[in-house]
């Protein structure tokens, strides 16, 4: 089991090192970076190179690791054994499985995605610490006792939105997802927009890093933002000179709102806009 990326996804060497080291050593690949630097999309990209199922666990402020290996309907089994229905007899029948209990289970080896492991509670990347490292965990309810007969390919991402803790760093192997430089990211708008007029992406590249570099930014446009202002410049026809306007009353680019997701952002390039046209006169 090798990756070495995909036609749809441009994979960086140190990337490729990453996920194969974890293949490898049989560890959770812990994936940080950036929103928007394709995270999630890795994950469903292994999956598809390494010809094995993806199960997508897609955590939430609300989830708790137990969700994860399974969940008993106790509300359900009550008010069936109130309505007299004969499911009642087998408590399995309420044991709801988790992505983890999935993918334990699964009859070839899968790909795991748990997804923006952030999100959740402190507490939660600790109470999988076990059912990781064993691979196994015991369903109270029924006596059995679950145990994955391949393990898993794991990949888990997290935006950084809190720290995760040390005892589970230790059970991983990290890498963090760098920024695409201006040829890693040209070469990502091939893949994507294979007919692109390559004027058309030199002047939109520069336009997008030159955002990103703006100080006091709030929030920096991320690929996948890039991806689909390009898609709107495409379907409005825009003329690559209106991307070289040199007006200083045209400043912000057209369609920015592909790119600036508050107002903060948009005030404060219409106050760079302004600072220039003063300048200019």
């Amino acid at each position: 089991m090798r990756f070495s990326g995909t036609t749809n996804y441009i994979a960086t060497p140190d990337l490729t090192v990453a996920v194969n080291a974890a293949i490898v050593l049989e560890r959770p690949l812990l994936i940080k970076g950036e929103p928007g630097t394709g995270k999630t999309v890795l994950a469903e990209e292994i999956a598809a190179a390494l010809d094995a199922p993806l199960i997508t666990w897609h955590v939430k402020s609300t989830t708790k690791a137990q969700q994860g290996l399974y969940e008993y309907d106790a509300v359900s089994r009550l008010r069936d054994s109130q309505l007299g229905d004969a499911r009642v007899s087998d408590i399995g029948n309420y044991i709801r499985r988790g992505k983890l209990w999935e993918a334990f289970t699964a009859s070839k080896r899968p790909v795991l995605l748990i997804d923006e492991i952030d999100k959740a509670d402190i507490e939660f990347p600790n109470d999988l610490l076990l059912e990781l490292d064993r691979m196994e965990f015991h369903v109270y309810e029924t006596g059995e006792t679950i145990r994955a007969a391949v393990r898993p390919v794991i990949i888990i991402t997290s935006n950084n939105e809190k720290e995760l803790p040390d005892a589970f760093l230790r059970r991983c192997f990290f890498h963090y997802i760098r920024f695409p430089d201006a040829e890693t990211m040209a070469a990502i708008v091939e893949v994507h927009f294979p007919d692109i007029k390559r004027r058309l992406v030199e002047d939109a590249l520069r336009i997008f890093f030159d955002i990103r570099e703006v100080p006091g930014l709030k929030k920096k446009p991320s690929t996948s933002e890039l991806l689909d202002w390009l898609k709107l410049l495409l379907n409005e026809d825009i003329d690559p000179d209106m991307l070289r306007e040199t007006n200083p009353k045209k400043l912000i680019p057209p369609l920015a709102g592909a790119l600036l997701k508050n107002e903060g952002d948009v005030h404060l390039l219409e106050r760079l806009a302004f600072l220039t046209r003063r300048e200019g006169r």
